[in-house]
């Protein structure tokens, strides 16, 4: 069984460190300029050839986005950034547009082009002709049933196929909108979506000079609002495809989401590979409940869905929340840095990509960094010193239940 790849979001340089961290493949970053995420912390040009070496460094890859849809005065400042992601070892670069895809084949031959799903790439045809152009890997549009992505990957067995299994879906089709740019006067197909369709809306239809509101309650509507795509449990059967890479949308989450929910997949793939099936499915699609998120649906994937709309609510809180950083262990302390108050004598529970995932322990005698006993962590990003009665690892996380 060839394993399929883990691939995670990095809107910073922190991020891509959790993701590594946390059991990613593949990590996929944006630059400054060119991507659709331009509100992210992004990674400036110094930071992406650092990226790409620590990403090297522990065998994993880093794929650049360079996916808005470009217009005539973009080329010659894309025609060195191409070159400059070519230079640093970039694994490839994701891109939409054709004249893009021609511009750094020629200016950058040697790095490798993936096909982003703003492409809308929804038959199998399609993948054939974008590998005929130099496209090494097409990440398929959202809007595709399981039975059709198995004939895709049938019919383009040379051609690394890509799906998203998890995070936010737009409205639109696979990501192609303009209400930003109505709305707000904010381009989304350039990386300024401000996510208008995740506000409150309400309707009012005029009649015989008459007007009613459809509201769904006090609030407004979330007519726009669609669910979070979760197909965690589809690992095996997306595996037994074809599959290549398995993505996780969020370059705009924060760090605890993406620990989380990496380290659920990262362990789903894991579990599948070695024992053919999940045997925590259950506990492991619990993890991605702890974090932010709107309803979960699995959309197109077993066929036309209309429940892919969650009309009464924005995002559930998560049933967990971040309460430290570890930063290191010693002597029977862990090195914490606050991040939501704690107090001893409270009950955490430890996120690791290790053993000690979801492990418990009370909160013992705690210090502060001038070895002062403390009973109330409530100072942001304080350095504190918890007793733990097992050993922690720099970048293990510590949470505690909503």
């Amino acid at each position: 069984m060839n394993k399929p790849e883990l691939l995670a979001p990095a809107g910073s340089f922190k991020k891509l460190e959790t993701a590594l961290l946390y059991g990613a493949d593949a990590v996929y970053v944006g630059g400054k300029d060119f991507s659709l995420r331009a509100y992210a912390d992004n990674l400036d040009e110094y930071e992406l050839q650092k990226a790409v070496e620590l990403a090297h460094s522990k065998g994993a890859k880093v794929y650049v986005t360079v996916n808005i849809f470009p217009k005539n005065s973009d080329f010659p400042k894309a025609e060195r950034y191409f070159k400059y992601l070519e230079s640093i070892g970039a694994d490839a670069a994701l891109v939409t547009d054709a004249g893009f895809i021609s511009l750094a084949k020629n200016v950058a031959p040697s790095l490798p082009l993936h096909l982003s799903t703003q492409a809308n790439t929804l038959n199998k045809y399609a993948v054939r002709f974008w590998a005929e152009q130099g496209i090494s890997r097409v990440v398929l549009a959202r809007e595709l049933s399981f039975e059709e992505i198995s004939e895709i990957t049938a019919y383009n067995p040379a051609t690394e196929i890509e799906v998203f299994v998890h995070g936010a879906m737009c409205i639109s089709y696979s990501g192609r909108c303009l209400l930003s740019n109505y709305l707000a006067g904010r381009d989304g197909n350039r990386g300024e979506c401000v996510q208008a369709c995740r506000w409150h809306y309400r309707i009012t239809e005029t009649a015989r000079n008459e007007s009613a509101e459809l509201a769904e309650d006090e609030r407004g509507a979330y007519i726009l609002n669609s669910k979070d795509l979760n197909l965690l449990r589809e690992i095996p059967r997306l595996t037994e495809a074809g599959v290549k890479s398995f993505k996780i949308e969020g370059r705009m989450k924060s760090e605890y989401y993406l620990a989380t929910v990496v380290n659920a997949y990262r362990r789903a793939i894991d579990e599948y590979c070695e024992y053919g099936e999940i045997i925590s499915a259950d506990a492991l699609e619990a993890e991605t409940l702890k974090v932010t998120h709107r309803d979960y649906t699995k959309a197109f994937f077993d066929g036309a869905n209309a429940d892919t709309v969650s009309y009464a609510s924005g995002q559930h809180a998560g049933s967990y929340e971040f309460v430290g950083a570890v930063l290191g262990y010693a002597d029977g302390k862990a090195v914490v840095e606050m991040r939501n108050r704690f107090r001893t004598g409270e009950t955490l529970e430890v996120l690791s990509p290790g053993e000690n995932f979801n492990r418990t322990f009370v909160v013992g005698e705690m210090t502060n960094a001038a070895g002062e006993k403390v009973t109330d962590a409530k100072l942001v990003q304080e350095i504190l010193y918890p007793d733990v009665p097992f050993p922690l690892t720099a970048g293990d996380i510590l949470r505690r239940k909503s």
